[in-house]
């Protein structure tokens, strides 16, 4: 364990926190920018690892990039590449976005299939078939997409057999370059697939309907680059709240998006939180004993399979019987055996997780063995007794901006070693 974070829990969480910018929301939007004529500039960027990522993947393909104080500024008139190396887009999943951009761009691409993290099997056979619809070809032989923009390329109607958030961003990505008319019917509505559609729609792009289950794109218009802000992270808002609660803290937290949030809001309401919201600004106390609920993942705007793990990590504190059912991703349990070795009482049946609670958490040291389950593993180790190590910490520098020293500024003893 070369790099880890040390927790000393049992101690409330209070204080005020803002949260950074939205990394589903930021994967999607910088390579869209490579469709733009001009550079465009994209702020409110956390400064996490996936960032930095693209930042080396956009120079590698000839683009100018200049990333620093969560502003990045993408001049993509130099890229002449619309092939990948795999050291470059295996440290992420969202590098498959720069299929449609890279093809609409220079008419190709050739980029090997994702990496990022290992929480089940997550085909691309929808965004596959959202580009084939539109004309492209596309062939997935040897590990690596190829897709040709070909003569037939134009707007279409693409049904998605699932509301997939990557099918629904990458049809998007290329349809703002397909001339005509695209509808995409069985769209997925997360937050950040509306936000990348308000960045395209910056750029001169017509698109209508994003946060609707039916998007209608008006391809083939000249688009320019864009002076952007990526709306503030979900996911991140989530963790804190979560994070406050468990340590039966009273946190606020500055620079959300309360409608983004309703979900987990509406669960920590039934556990016997408290939570106010008023403009940009969520309000989390805990006092007392926990509730235990029931609660199943769904895409949006049901509860999120990102907050699942560490929702999972609090519920050993409730005071009974909650059950947890992950219908997005099969592997999304494998953190629980960390929890079992702080004292956790989980038992598995197929998707379902029954987590009964106990009195209290051992402090161990423990693993991440994903991004989110990271965020799992740090409200458990906050809510032990005891010096927790958490190891596993490249996962979580993939999709939280400086969690410990957030953490630090709320009375959290959390140490990066």
């Amino acid at each position: 364990m070369s790099e880890f974070l040390r927790i000393r829990g049992g101690i409330p969480l209070n204080g005020d926190v803002s949260v950074s910018g939205s990394k589903n929301a930021a994967v999607a939007i910088i390579p869209a920018a490579l469709l733009g004529s001009t550079p465009s500039t994209i702020e409110n960027l956390p400064d996490i690892d996936d960032v930095y990522c693209y930042r080396d993947i956009l120079k590698y393909l000839g683009a100018k990039v200049d990333f620093k104080h969560g502003v990045m500024r993408i001049d993509p008139r130099g890229v002449n590449k619309n092939e990948l190396p795999i050291e470059l887009v295996s440290r992420m999943r969202a590098s498959y976005y720069l299929v449609p951009t890279l093809m609409g761009r220079l008419g190709s691409a050739h980029v090997p299939m994702p990496g990022g993290c290992d929480i089940g099997n997550r085909p691309i056979d929808q965004t596959v078939k959202g580009l084939t619809s539109l004309g492209a070809k596309v062939d997935t032989a040897g590990g690596v997409i190829s897709a040709v923009r070909g003569e037939a390329f134009g707007g279409n109607e693409v049904f998605l057999a699932m509301p997939s958030v990557g099918a629904t961003i990458n049809t998007m990505l290329a349809a703002v370059s397909a001339p005509g008319r695209t509808t995409i019917h069985n769209a997925a509505k997360e937050p950040h697939i509306v936000d990348t559609a308000n960045f395209l729609s910056s750029m001169g792009a017509r698109v209508k309907g994003a946060g609707t289950d039916v998007i209608r794109i008006d391809g083939g218009r000249p688009l320019s680059g864009s002076n952007y802000t990526i709306i503030p992270d979900q996911i991140e808002t989530g963790t804190l709240m979560i994070a406050a609660a468990a340590t039966r803290g009273d946190v606020t937290i500055h620079g959300t998006i309360p409608t983004h949030m309703e979900s987990l809001t509406a669960k920590l309401l039934e556990m016997g939180v408290y939570v106010t919201d008023e403009d940009d600004v969520i309000r989390v106390r805990a006092t007392g004993t926990l509730r235990p609920v029931t609660l199943k993942t769904q895409v949006y705007p049901g509860f999120p399979t990102d907050l699942q793990q560490p929702l999972t990590a609090m519920l050993t504190q409730a005071w009974g019987t909650s059950y947890v059912t992950e219908t997005i991703f099969e592997n999304r349990f494998r953190y629980v055996d960390e929890l079992r070795r702080m004292g956790a009482d989980i038992k598995i049946f197929e998707r379902t997780a029954v987590v009964q609670g106990v009195e209290r958490l051992r402090a161990a040291t423990i693993t991440a063995t994903d991004l989110r389950a990271g965020a799992a593993m740090i409200v458990a180790a906050l809510m032990a007794e005891g010096e927790s190590k958490v190891g596993g910490i490249q996962y979580i520098m993939r999709g939280y901006e400086h969690i410990d020293e957030k953490l630090r500024s709320l009375g959290g003893e959390v140490e990066f070693i």
